[in-house]
């Protein structure tokens, strides 16, 4: 599994300098040729990190203006690349959360994704589910106890499966222990949706800060053992 970039660009020089430099990161580069691919591309994709072509690309400063509207690229993290149009404070204000100056040369490259990478891992780590079968005990309002299994857990919830129904739109609390550990959490969930199969979502709403290091640190681990080694050194001191 590696992180995954999208480059907005038809400059293959920029390109050839890029590609190199992220692939020794272990990170995939999609490339796209204009502003409007790009915008479709962002539409149906999640990606770790999104780099714009923003003075030499017709558009460009658009992509880098809306991708923080967007659903799934958000909070993704954003490179912009310059060419004396647009200054760097005014890429800052625009989204960007990273400068490239052209011409590009593979030195200022490397240092800049070196020091981009824990963001990256970061983001990763935010939407990355790994998949689970966890016991997980559920007290509803007005004193209500349910068992249920846990099916996939992330930083911001869990799917569940469950036997009987199951309101939604509820606040309930949630105690569970984490696969291969003795770490047991305790915190707040809301059940964001329920179907008539028994399964249903839990999107965490009331996390203890123990509680979210803990969790954090578990899935940080998860991560890093499906991530190349390559980018377990960065992953370790974040």
């Amino acid at each position: 599994m590696n992180l995954e970039s999208l480059l907005i660009s038809r400059d293959a020089a920029l390109l050839g300098v890029l590609r190199p430099t992220l692939e020794k990161l272990s990170v995939n580069v999609e490339v796209c040729a204009g502003s409007d691919t790009g915008s479709e591309m962002l539409g149906k994709r999640k990606f770790d990190a999104v780099i714009v072509d923003c003075d030499d690309m017709q558009g460009g400063i658009g992509i880098l203006t809306d991708l923080r509207k967007t659903h799934s690229n958000a909070s993704s993290v954003a490179f912009a690349v310059l060419n004396g149009n647009t200054t760097t404070q005014e890429a800052f204000r625009l989204g960007a959360n990273f400068v490239l100056q052209k011409p590009l040369t593979p030195l200022n490259a490397t240092r800049c994704f070196n020091a981009a990478l824990n963001f990256m891992l970061r983001e990763r780590r935010r939407y990355f589910r790994h998949p689970v079968e966890m016991p997980v005990r559920i007290s509803i309002p007005d004193g209500v106890e349910l068992n249920a299994t846990a099916t996939d857990l992330s930083e911001g919830g869990m799917a569940i499966c469950i036997t009987g129904k199951l309101p939604r739109e509820v606040v309930a609390n949630l105690k569970f222990t984490l696969p291969g550990s003795h770490t047991s959490l305790e915190l707040r969930g809301n059940i964001a949706w329920a179907n008539t199969s028994g399964k249903a979502g839990v999107r965490f709403v009331d996390v203890p800060q123990s509680s979210q290091y803990q969790l954090e640190k578990w899935l940080t681990d998860r991560i890093q053992a499906e991530l190349p080694s390559l980018l377990k050194p960065h992953l370790q001191s974040d």
